[in-house]
């Protein structure tokens, strides 16, 4: 059985999917850009802005499921731009700094929904405290 986890702390989904699938004692969360939920605009103005952002809606969606970056297994990042990783990178790390790392793989793409620089897929795991 899976079950959809909703917070209008992350933007409403801007396709036909949830913003996180529960299935099981596993979370899968969409992939996540720039938009800051609050105002419905893009966080662009830097690559670490955006990462920023990216970040915070993914923690939004794990705080409505009672989980945090701490429960994080797995991150997939997707850029349009190899050069920009190690600026990324450094943004990553601030999230995801305390006990072990989640697993990740990193993808250069051609393009991304609205034209942003970065998207984050997660999934987290219940239990893994």
């Amino acid at each position: 059985m899976k079950q959809a986890h909703l917070t209008t702390n992350a933007p409403a989904p801007i396709g036909p999917y949830s913003q996180a699938i529960q299935a099981g004692k596993t979370l899968y969360i969409s992939g996540q850009i720039a938009i800051d939920p609050s105002t419905g605009e893009l966080v662009t103005t830097t690559i670490e802005d955006e990462t920023h952002q990216v970040l915070k809606n993914i923690g939004a969606i794990l705080i409505e499921a009672d989980l945090d970056y701490n429960d994080v297994v797995s991150c997939t990042v997707f850029v349009t731009d190899m050069n920009l990783f190690s600026r990324i990178n450094a943004v990553y790390a601030t999230y995801f700094n305390e006990g072990i790392p989640p697993a990740r793989a990193l993808v250069q793409v051609s393009a991304l929904p609205k034209f942003v620089n970065i998207e984050i897929s997660a999934i987290a795991h219940f239990g893994s405290k």
